[in-house]
C-alpha cells in the first residue's frame, strides 16, 4: 500500500511538471521578441554584427518573412468599437494601391472561442480572446493567412474557403491574382459583386497578394483597449501604427439600437415607452465608456511605447472634414494619398437614395449630416442617463452634454467641441 501511494504521488508530480512545461511553451512562445538580422528592417542601431543573446531560441524562426522585410512595411491598425465609423476609416485605407486590407478578421476568433461573447467584462473571457487575437494579428501582419484558417468554420479545404468574414470589403481579395472576375479597370467593385463573382478564396493566393503590397491594414473592433496591444506594438518585428477611432457614446448607442435590433430590443422598448425595463443590460453602454476612457487615457498620456505609433481620431471630425482628416491620417502613417483615395471620399461622403447606401455597414452617405443625427433618434431620458454614465469620457473627448429635450433637438447647436488631438511623435 505504501508503494502504491508513492507511485500515485510521483505520477501526480510528473503530470504537473508536464502541464507546466506545456503551458510555458504555449504562453511564452507567441510573445517572444526575436532578433531581426537587418538593422534597416527593425529600426535598430547600425553596427558590426554580433551574436544575439536570443539566437537559437525555439520560435525565432517561426516568422521568417520578417527577416527580409527590407522595405519596412507599415502595419496599420484601426482600433475601434462597433458602430463608431470604423468601416468608413477602413475603406479610406483599403482604397490605397499599396495597402493590403483585412476587415475584422478577429470576428472568426470570437465566433470560434466565445460565440456568445457580447461586450463581456468577464476577465477570463477577455484573456482568452486577447491572447488568441494578438497571436493572429501578429501572423496576419506577416501575411501568414494560414493561421487564420484555424478559426474559420467550416475549416478551409486545401487552403480554400468561401467563409471569410466580409471578404468583399477588401480590394486586394477581389482583384487579380486572387480573383479573376475583375480587371485593373474595375476600380470600385461592390462588395456584393465580389462575393457573387469571385470564386472561393484561395488563401495561398491571398497571402501572396499580401506580400506584394507595401503595407498591411487591419480593422479591429474586438480589442477593448490600446494597452491590450502593447506586446504587439513593442514587437521589433512589426512596425505597428494605431489609429484609434472614437465616437460620441450617445451616437454609438443610437446606431447600435438601429442596427442590432434583437440585441438592443430592450433599449428600443425604453425609447418607445419612456420607461426603462428593469432587466435592461446596462453593460451594453457602460463597457463602451469604460473601454474608451481606459484606452484614450493611456494613449493621451503618451507612454514611451506608443511614441510615433498612436493617433486619436474622432468620427465627428472625420465626418465634417473627410478629405482633410484623411490627409492627416496618411501623414501620420508616413504615406502619400493617391488619387483613388480622394475619388472614393468624394463618392462616399455625400447623400444617396440607393438601397446599398442604407446597408448597416454602408459608407455612402452624407457624412457631415450623419455625425449628430442620433440626437433625433434617442429620447432625452436615455441621453441623460448616457451622459451621467459616460461623463468622464464625454468630457475627455470634447463632447458637450445637453440639459433639456429642447436643447437635444436643436440641431443648430453642435455638441462637438473644437478640440485638437495631436499624434504622439
Amino acid at each position: 500500500m505504501q508503494c502504491s501511494w508513492k507511485a500515485v504521488i510521483l505520477l501526480a508530480l510528473a503530470s504537473i511538471a508536464i502541464q507546466y512545461t506545456a503551458i510555458r511553451t504555449l504562453t511564452s512562445k507567441p510573445f517572444q521578441l526575436c532578433p531581426v538580422p537587418s538593422p534597416q528592417n527593425c529600426g535598430l542601431l547600425g553596427g558590426p554584427e554580433t551574436e544575439s543573446p536570443m539566437e537559437g531560441r525555439a520560435g525565432c524562426d517561426d516568422y521568417p518573412y520578417f527577416s527580409f522585410n527590407t522595405s519596412r512595411k507599415t502595419h496599420i491598425m484601426v482600433l475601434a468599437t462597433t458602430r463608431s465609423g470604423s468601416s468608413f476609416v477602413g475603406q479610406l485605407l483599403n482604397q490605397h494601391a499599396d495597402i493590403f486590407y483585412l476587415f475584422e478578421p478577429l470576428y472568426h476568433v470570437q465566433t470560434t472561442l466565445i460565440p456568445r461573447l457580447s461586450h463581456s467584462r468577464n476577465a477570463a473571457d477577455r484573456r482568452v480572446m486577447l491572447g488568441a487575437s494578438r497571436d493572429l494579428l501578429r501572423s496576419l501582419y506577416g501575411c501568414d493567412l494560414y493561421f487564420l484558417e484555424s478559426y474559420i468554420k467550416p475549416a478551409p479545404a486545401n487552403h480554400t474557403t468561401d467563409k471569410l468574414f466580409r471578404r468583399g470589403a477588401s480590394r486586394a481579395l477581389c482583384s487579380q491574382p486572387v480573383c479573376d472576375a475583375f480587371g485593373p479597370t474595375d476600380a470600385n467593385v461592390e462588395e456584393g459583386d465580389c462575393v457573387k463573382k469571385c470564386a472561393a478564396l484561395n488563401m495561398t493566393l491571398a497571402a501572396d497578394a499580401c506580400r506584394e503590397k507595401r503595407h498591411v491594414a487591419i480593422k479591429v473592433v474586438r480589442v477593448p483597449e490600446i494597452g491590450d496591444l502593447r506586446a504587439l506594438v513593442e514587437d521589433p518585428r512589426l512596425n505597428i501604427k494605431v489609429i484609434q477611432l472614437v465616437r460620441d457614446p450617445r451616437g454609438i448607442l443610437s446606431s447600435r439600437i438601429e442596427t442590432f435590433r434583437d440585441t438592443y430590443r430592450l433599449w428600443r422598448i425604453w425609447r418607445a415607452t419612456g420607461r426603462r425595463p428593469y432587466n435592461l443590460d446596462l453593460s451594453q453602454l457602460t463597457v463602451v465608456c469604460e473601454d474608451f476612457l481606459g484606452s484614450v487615457s493611456t494613449g493621451l498620456s503618451h507612454p514611451h511605447w506608443l511614441k510615433g505609433k498612436y493617433m486619436l481620431v474622432r468620427y465627428e471630425d472625420l465626418s465634417r472634414n473627410p478629405l482633410l482628416k484623411t490627409m492627416e491620417i496618411y501623414d501620420f502613417l508616413g504615406l502619400s494619398m493617391d488619387k483613388s483615395v480622394e475619388e472614393w471620399i468624394q463618392t462616399n461622403t455625400r447623400g444617396s437614395t440607393e438601397l446599398s447606401a442604407k446597408h448597416k455597414y454602408g459608407t455612402v452617405r452624407d457624412s457631415a449630416a450623419n455625425a449628430e443625427s442620433w440626437r433625433l433618434k434617442l429620447s432625452y431620458d436615455m441621453v441623460e442617463y448616457t451622459q451621467a454614465t459616460c461623463q468622464k469620457v464625454l468630457h475627455q473627448l470634447g463632447y458637450k452634454a445637453v440639459k433639456s429635450a429642447e436643447e437635444l433637438k436643436n440641431m443648430s447647436l453642435s455638441l462637438v467641441q473644437d478640440k485638437t488631438f495631436v499624434p504622439f511623435s
